[in-house]
């Protein structure tokens, strides 16, 4: 199955190189180019792809603007959005996360990590950079802005006693691999779990469970001063 991926960055020279790499590989194509947020949100309602990789710094509509419009939009459940800019900035990866974004990435990643992103996403996975550490997730996610919380405490009694148990490996930054390790389970009974506790919660991908973890209370974990 090819993942189709649509570009959003207002540098030419980047979205060309971009073009050439994923066009390479035969598991993926792009199938669009747009050059801010408003246009990235026209061509997604149209071409409708798995991923769209977007900057956040743009002219006009930036990207993050951009994320929270296709992230709203129902008819668009199934495209994720790939944060990859140079402004790795704590503000920056919380906004992105809280609009829905499912994956945050620095332009200064290897091409073989941006490749494995761009799968990793289109598989549902949260895909965060070294730089979105637990302090970040709590400081930010945990705290969230008026009208932005996406669950309490109360909605996560609808979970088994092991959906919340994985719910919780997977915010503290688990791979299934390593959740199964720890449970005694295979990867594949670990994937279940997360999906279920997705649809129970009404989680659009691992990333907003994560960040459903943190608001619910599920996770606390104090900031290092």
């Amino acid at each position: 199955m090819t993942i189709r991926v649509l570009l959003a960055d207002d540098q030419a020279l980047l979205r060309a190189t971009f073009r050439i790499l994923i066009d390479s590989c035969t598991d993926m194509e792009v199938v669009a180019e747009a050059t801010d947020g408003r246009e990235a949100v026209d061509l997604v309602r149209v071409h409708r792809p798995d991923v769209v990789l977007m900057d956040i710094r743009m002219p006009g509509t930036d990207g993050l603007t951009a994320t929270a419009v296709i992230c709203a939009d129902e008819e668009l459940a199934d495209t994720r959005v790939l944060i990859l800019t140079t402004f790795e900035i704590d503000e920056y990866v919380a906004q992105a996360l809280r609009s829905g974004a499912s994956g945050f990435l620095g332009k200064d990643v290897t091409a073989d990590v941006l490749l494995d992103g761009i799968r990793a996403v289109a598989a549902g996975d949260t895909l965060l950079s070294p730089a979105a550490t637990r302090t970040l997730i709590t400081r930010f996610l945990a705290a969230p802005t008026p009208g932005s919380r996406l669950a309490t405490p109360d909605r996560l009694t609808i979970l088994t006693t092991r959906e919340r148990e994985v719910m919780s490996l997977a915010a503290e930054g688990h791979s299934n691999d390593e959740i199964a390790e720890k449970l005694y389970v295979s990867p594949l009974t670990v994937r279940t779990h997360i999906h279920r506790a997705m649809t129970k919660l009404g989680a659009r991908d691992r990333a907003q469970l994560v960040v459903m973890a943190y608001q619910s209370g599920l996770i606390r974990v104090t900031p290092p001063e």
